[in-house]
């Protein structure tokens, strides 16, 4: 597995010196927290905070938080209601203003195995408040379609796949990006996992290359029986 990440680690690095400056030859980041912190036997807080570049750890391109409440109706079906915001530079190594956004979203959960496969699906309705500038200002409604694969390699270890597919419901072309991805989760104890993969986010106009970097955290509020 060390030697894994360390030929991971080395394609990344190869791939960010290659190419001319444009968003589309650098090798971007995302830092990333998500947490579940369950406080009733039904009801769980969903929070998340990502920090996102066009380059290793600069060129700022989005930070955007969100926080909502999940309810679970069997182990293999939840539901999230929430709120997120986010303000993102919508132009690589040029000046522009930030694009600042708020959101509403829902999701509808679901969650089945096959051998040893985990698979989850995920439908997420966004309705999109965005500021462009001091006198454009757009509400759009979005829907998304996530599908994870799960495989666990030991039991610290895992590797995961995963496409997203998002769609303007309020735009003559619909679709706006396609995510396509893997990568690793490692265990650190029953609270803390940690994320490491690689994923291209596809449009009609760019491909964007990422590394994703991150923490995930589950706690437990509810009272012992």
């Amino acid at each position: 597995m060390k030697k894994i990440l360390f030929l991971l680690l080395l394609s990344f690095m190869y791939m960010k010196t290659q190419g001319q400056k444009s968003s589309e030859n650098q090798l971007g980041t995302w830092y990333m927290y998500n947490g579940s912190h369950k406080i009733s036997e039904k009801y769980a807080l969903k929070t998340m905070a990502h920090f996102r570049y066009f380059e290793l750890a600069s060129a700022f391109q989005q930070e955007i938080y969100r926080l909502g409440i999940n309810y679970t109706f069997t182990p293999s079906t939840n539901i999230t209601f929430g709120v997120s915001y986010a303000t993102g530079d919508i132009a690589y190594d040029t000046s522009s203003i930030n694009l600042y956004e708020s959101r509403f979203y829902e999701d509808l959960n679901l969650k089945s195995n096959w051998n040893k496969f985990t698979i989850k699906h995920r439908f997420r309705f966004e309705q999109r408040f965005i500021h462009r500038d001091l006198n454009t200002n757009q509400f759009q409604n979005w829907l998304r379609y996530d599908l994870n694969i799960n495989y666990p390699i030991s039991n610290l270890w895992s590797a995961y796949l995963f496409n997203e597919i998002f769609l303007n419901l309020n735009s003559a072309q619909t679709f706006v990006q396609n995510w396509t991805g893997a990568g690793f989760l490692y265990k650190w104890n029953n609270n803390i996992k940690l994320k490491m993969g690689y994923f291209q986010i596809k449009s009609p106009t760019t491909v964007l290359k990422r590394v994703q970097l991150g923490i995930i955290l589950n706690t437990k509020f509810t009272k012992k029986q």
